[in-house]
């Protein structure tokens, strides 16, 4: 094999290996000669203790040579760094600008001339990059999330209140000017009472200057110290390394405000080392730490600080007779601050409004989906410590959680209009919440959907009375009356109790250790199981209903049965009524689980509604019924087979074509194939629906309407359907005999099927005095328990060969 590299190419590993960023090493390499250098020409003097510099050029060489070769590092990094540039390019900026003051202050040290300005060019130059350093701070403390203009507000604050309380300790302690022979001879006395005042009244300007410079660095290393805790910065090194070379550059500062305006010559060596820390802090690789954004919460506790402080120096200054410089230093502080205590102020209230909109739901006014979250999860903290604290009064109170929604609240926006929906929605609420244990949190999760968290127990059952009785009353909608049935799902969770005495230890805590956010999931699943069966109130069964997981893992196994061949089709007879003869029979669904044994369709089918499988399963009980009818048929058994469609199947434009091909696939004919629908299938697309039955039936199949009477078709539709038979649902018929208006209801909708051409089935026919009953109201066919469960093929083979040309009026034991 030849390579397709040229000798000496690098590899794709070594051109995709990231590289280390190459340091410096001209920088570092000048800096450190230039810091031992300084370290060196001024130790002589600063040991002799005489305050001479024997080599006046080599200090202010090695100074100017420290400062750029910091700013060369600085800059590096700021080219360097993605997510700290712009950071590192306002820190180098100050250290330039700061640089150039303090070179020349160093100057005017080694000059006599020059002597009484040697702090003015430091001092002021840390005045003017102190907004540069501050904003590079916060900046930084923020992760790059930027800096505000209150933000420097508060800092140039913060720096007229510090500089108001050093001026105003300075001249009630007189310490800056004994001993100053400069100063004395400028104030015009002796360093007592009054001309310490004559000094700064008369605004004696680079002591002045001294004062901002100590100020501007305090307040910096105020920040990073405030940066490092509050924002979390602590575990980067490189923030001490700052914070330490501004505290090393005040600290010359402080020197000579304290030695009365002379800077000793060992504040030179205290500067390089303040930036060698500054460089060392560049060359040291990014570390990434989690920080916080802006809290105004805390920015407005160091305002009301700032205030306080600057209002109480202006007080003591106009109390004691201090010059009037410091308390109008005081009082712009306290103006400043008092703008950015406005501004928080303003986002905390604005947070308060957002926080507040953010819990509650926009349309009804009461707690939305986060706020039900939030509470759910602070109450079960809270109960979980209460017994692992052993607190009695915990014992045996749990966590109720009910989820419901209103039946067919979809048929109302669709027939009113989504603003009569929204009225409804507003209305449900308004009468609910009044009407509810005060402990009681009501909210919208969303839709139509709502959930009340309570204590379980007797308040427990007062929110499912409360309710089950809100809602008997009818709704007035648009000039109706609009009825509202509940689908209610219940989860619990409970404190575990032994005796009178609630456990107190970690292992016997309890034990459902559940977060908000399950328990709510398990109400809502307790609220479909009462919804896709017809219940008022589910309560959530772990047994039953399983844990989501495992339903995720079901709906993957549903789809592998499809095609698997897992699903059986079992058959039940349907015979005349009058005669007893074998009219047809029903295809109904099974699921052979490989695990699990036979599963019903109610274990099944509404997984596979709520995940689209129930078109796939319709096709494949459709494919297995007919072949099975054709199977029958070439027996010698000729029989009608009804199969049902599912409400998506019937909006599917091709099953017309479908149904052709299969029949023509097994040479059956259309007649002998009927095609249940619901009246709730019509109902979702009537004109989609409606266009697919009338080419089923243009194909020669027959279509019946399934469980009859238990949706809401008018009697307008029912005689537009292009249907063949009515199949009666099992609930009338189970209560034909106890209640009379259900026999009316049979009665007359046999009556009107019979007008209408249409054949009748009864559903769920069980006893003999039932049959009896719909025999004399001259009901078609019937269907039930009482001539055979349903039964696979084979089986209905067998049970088939053992009855009489007349079948029996009941179900033989071996049937």
């Amino acid at each position: 094999m030849f390579s397709l590299h040229r000798a000496g190419a690098p590899t794709s590993s070594q051109q995709w290996r990231p590289r280390r960023p190459t340091l410096p090493r001209t920088a570092i390499l000048l800096l450190l000669i230039s810091v031992i250098g300084l370290l060196l020409v001024t130790f002589h003097g600063s040991y002799n203790g005489d305050g001479a510099n024997p080599w006046p050029a080599l200090t202010f060489g090695f100074s100017c040579t420290a400062v750029a070769a910091t700013w060369w590092i600085l800059t590096w990094r700021a080219r360097r760094s993605t997510a700290e540039r712009i950071v590192w390019r306002m820190f180098s900026l100050a250290c330039l600008l700061y640089g150039v003051g303090a070179v020349t202050t160093v100057a005017f040290m080694l000059i006599p001339a020059t002597t009484a300005l040697v702090d003015v060019p430091a001092a002021a130059c840390a005045a003017i990059t102190f907004p540069l350093a501050y904003r590079a701070l916060v900046r930084w403390s923020r992760h790059g999330a930027g800096v505000d203009a209150d933000d420097l507000l508060n800092g140039t604050s913060s720096v007229l209140v510090v500089i108001a309380v050093l001026g105003s300790v300075l001249v009630w302690t007189q310490q800056p000017f004994a001993g100053s022979p400069v100063i004395e001879g400028l104030a015009g006395g002796s360093p007592a009472g009054p001309a310490g005042r004559l000094l700064l009244t008369s605004l004696n300007w680079h002591v002045q200057l001294l004062i901002v410079q100590d100020a501007a660095v305090l307040v910096l290393v105020t920040a990073a110290l405030t940066a490092a805790f509050s924002g979390r910065l602590y575990r980067d090194p490189r923030l001490w390394l700052v914070t330490a070379a501004y505290a090393l550059a005040g600290a010359g500062g402080a020197a000579a405000l304290l030695d009365g305006g002379t800077r000793p010559m060992w504040t030179i060596q205290v500067w390089a080392l303040g930036l060698l820390a500054f460089s060392s802090a560049a060359l040291l690789p990014v570390r990434f730490v989690p920080t916080q954004s802006s809290d105004p919460v805390k920015s407005t506790v160091g305002s009301f600080v700032i205030v306080l402080a600057g209002l109480g120096i202006a007080v003591a200054v106009v109390a004691t007779g201090a010059p009037g410089i410091l308390a109008v230093c005081g009082l712009a502080g306290v103006l400043g601050s008092s703008i950015r205590l406005l501004v928080n102020l303003t986002e905390l209230a604005q947070l308060a409004i957002s926080r507040r909109e953010a819990l509650t739901d926009d349309m009804t006014g009461i707690a939305n989906r986060r706020a039900i979250l939030r509470h759910l999860d602070r109450l079960l903290h809270q109960r979980s410590r209460a017994v692992l604290a052993g607190e009695r009064k915990t014992a045996g109170r749990g966590v109720q959680v009910v989820v419901f929604d209103l039946d067919h609240f979809k048929d109302v926006n669709d027939s009113l209009g989504h603003s009569a929906g929204d009225d409804l929605l507003c209305m449900v609420t308004q009468r609910i919440q009044p009407a509810l244990p005060a402990s009681a949190v009501f909210g919208r999760l969303g839709g139509d959907e709502f959930a009340i968290i309570s204590d379980d127990g007797p308040h427990g059952e007062k929110v499912l009375s409360t309710l089950e009785h809100a809602l008997r009353e009818p709704f007035p909608l648009t000039g109706m009356s609009v009825h509202v049935d509940l689908s209610i799902g219940r989860a619990t969770w409970s404190v575990p109790n032994i005796g009178s005495t609630p456990i107190a230890t970690s292992q016997n805590a309890p034990t459902e250790n559940l977060d908000a956010a399950a328990l709510l999931r398990r109400a809502d699943i307790a609220m479909y199981d009462a919804k896709r069966n017809d219940l008022r109130t589910v309560t959530f069964d772990p047994i039953r209903h399983g844990q989501p997981q495992d339903l995720l893992s079901m709906v993957a196994e549903l789809r592998r049965a499809i095609t698997a061949g897992q699903l059986r089709v079992h058959y039940q007879p349907q015979l005349h009524t009058s005669t007893g003869e074998l009219a047809g029979v029903e295809a109904l669904v099974r699921w052979q689980h490989p695990v699990l044994g036979l599963l019903m369709p109610a274990q099944f089918l509404p997984l596979a509604e709520s995940h689209a499988l129930m078109d796939a399963i319709t096709r494949e009980v459709l494919h297995q019924a007919v072949a099975q009818q054709a199977a029958w048929r070439r027996s010698g058994l000729t029989v009608r087979v009804s199969v049902n469609l599912a409400a998506g199947t019937l909006l599917d434009a091709s099953l017309p074509t479908t149904v052709h091909a299969l029949l023509s696939e097994h040479d059956l004919p259309a007649t002998s194939l009927v095609l249940e629908v619901t009246e709730t299938a019509l109902l979702r697309e009537p004109d989609r629906s409606l266009a697919v039955v009338e080419a089923l039936r243009a194909l020669g199949a027959q279509v019946s309407i399934d469980d009859f009477g238990t949706g809401y078709s008018s009697l307008t539709q029912l005689r537009q359907l292009p249907v063949s038979e009515l199949k009666l649902d099992r609930s009338f018929t189970l209560d034909l005999l106890a209640d009379p208006r259900a026999a009316a209801i049979v009665a007359n909708t046999i009556t009107l099927a019979h007008d209408l051409g249409l054949r009748v089935v009864a559903e769920g026919v069980e006893d003999e005095a039932t049959l009896t009953a719909l025999t004399k109201l001259a009901c078609d066919e019937t269907q039930g328990y009482l001539h055979a469960k349903p039964l696979p093929a084979d089986d209905f083979d067998r049970w088939l060969s053992r009855q009489s040309p007349r079948l029996p009026r009941q179900v033989r034991t071996d049937a």
